[in-house]
């Protein structure tokens, strides 16, 4: 799923929040209108602030009915009419929410006409809203925005018609990047080697001549390096369990999600590492600013050390770190600070394999036995989770010197700060 298409999602809850107020407050006002008190004249007493504390109210639950009725559904396929359909139906059972509240208070509210009014106003605001996320998909998509970048692998006329297909609408949202007749280890190759230049979001199997054999290898294929993969309807001989069936058009897909931590589960994931790791960066300060002081005092800039790091999809990335290491040794890729280490390593490595540790290591400074200690050198990777490199929850990230042979086969080049 694309970061376009889940920060477009995620942006529909607090939208749509924003226009139901809205829709409240221009009921509310059109009920004081001449126009309106002439078709019945206002006998209640309603005060604004108080209208505006009931709306407090009310917004959250039609959020949660919106919810319910799939208005937060990540379909980027989804037909405009669908979603009118839904806002419409939601809205109305929201006005019969209400209905039964008052009805069960057996509260005199004599103020029907601004929920009709609300109702009504909701249903045209909430619909423009999503009108104007659609007018902003659409516009971003023509110019190439926030596209899928796609690799279509198949023949015959059904490649031929998905394939005009994508590139004549674009308001679908894809990109062909490339295009194969069949998927063999040079196809393979040819697609890492594009994805490692122009990223590759899904792949898309349209020949229904492929073998079993094949459809295997681009799933495995797929799900090693985490792309999308779809494929046409009359390819259901090979089947897997995390799946849905889509349509592009008029064309039937068959997805295979890469996870199921997606859509929803994606934002909610980003949400939980923005909120911990602010709250985490406040609360940490002054142990920072603590270890900054007494780095700079023992040994003096840089403060922080940067190593690199394998992450998502095999992109390398910088982590931070406090550090621990006099100056002289914590440089990555200086020579004889990695000359020292490969004779550290050999003389005083505690473990076995490719992950290594120095008993007593000479080159670690005071501070850094301290921080080390206590986990304290760690601190600064909250601002990498902030920035979204990196998640509180999820597999380690690899040393950027481990080069895989194979499956369960790695070569160490080690770094200089561990």
């Amino acid at each position: 799923m694309k970061k376009f298409e889940l920060i477009l999602t995620a942006l529909l809850v607090p939208l749509d929040a924003v226009l139901l107020f809205a829709a409240g407050i221009a009921a509310y006002g059109f009920r004081f209108t001449t126009f309106a008190m002439g078709l019945r004249p206002v006998v209640f007493y309603l005060p604004l602030n108080q209208f505006i504390q009931i709306l407090f109210v009310a917004v959250p639950v039609w959020i949660l009915i919106f919810a319910s009725n799939g208005l937060y559904t990540i379909d980027s396929n989804q037909k405009f009419s669908n979603e009118l359909s839904r806002v419409f139906f939601a809205c109305t059972v929201g006005l019969a929410a209400i209905t039964v509240y008052i009805f069960f208070r057996g509260e005199f509210f004599n103020s029907r006409f601004i929920v009709l009014a609300a109702t009504i106003s909701a249903i045209i605001f909430v619909s423009l809203g999503r009108l104007v996320i659609r007018l902003t998909k659409l516009i971003f998509y023509r110019y190439g925005r926030g596209t899928r970048h796609t690799v279509l692998i198949g023949s015959g006329a059904i490649t031929d018609h998905v394939s005009q297909l994508l590139q004549s609408q674009k308001s679908l949202g894809y990109t062909i990047v490339a295009r194969y007749p069949i998927f063999n280890e040079k196809v393979r190759a040819e697609i890492l080697e594009l994805d490692s230049t122009r990223e590759v979001d899904e792949i898309i199997l349209t020949n229904p001549s492929s073998s079993r054999e094949e459809t295997l290898m681009i799933l495995t294929f797929a799900e090693e390096h985490h792309f999308t993969l779809k494929y046409s309807a009359d390819l259901y001989s090979t089947l897997a369990p995390n799946m849905r069936v889509s349509a592009i058009a008029d064309v039937p897909l068959i997805e295979f999600r890469r996870a199921r931590l997606d859509g929803w589960g994606k934002i909610s994931k980003r949400m939980f590492d923005l909120i911990g790791s602010s709250l985490l960066i406040v609360a940490a300060s002054p142990f920072m600013l603590a270890t900054t002081a007494a780095i700079l005092m023992e040994d003096g800039k840089p403060v922080l050390f940067k190593n690199t790091r394998v992450g998502f999809r095999g992109h390398a990335f910088k982590t931070l770190k406090f550090r621990s290491m006099y100056t002289k040794f914590s440089t990555e890729g200086n020579g004889e600070a990695l000359k020292l280490e490969e004779e550290l390593i050999a003389q005083h490595n505690s473990k076995e394999g490719p992950i290594y540790k120095i008993v007593n290591d000479p080159r670690v400074t005071k501070v850094g036995r301290f921080i080390r200690r206590w986990s304290i050198d760690e601190l600064p990777q909250f601002f990498i989770v902030f920035i979204g490199t990196i998640s509180f929850v999820g597999p380690r990230a690899h040393d950027h010197g481990f080069i895989c042979f194979s499956k369960n086969t790695f070569r160490s080049n080690p770094t200089t700060e561990s």
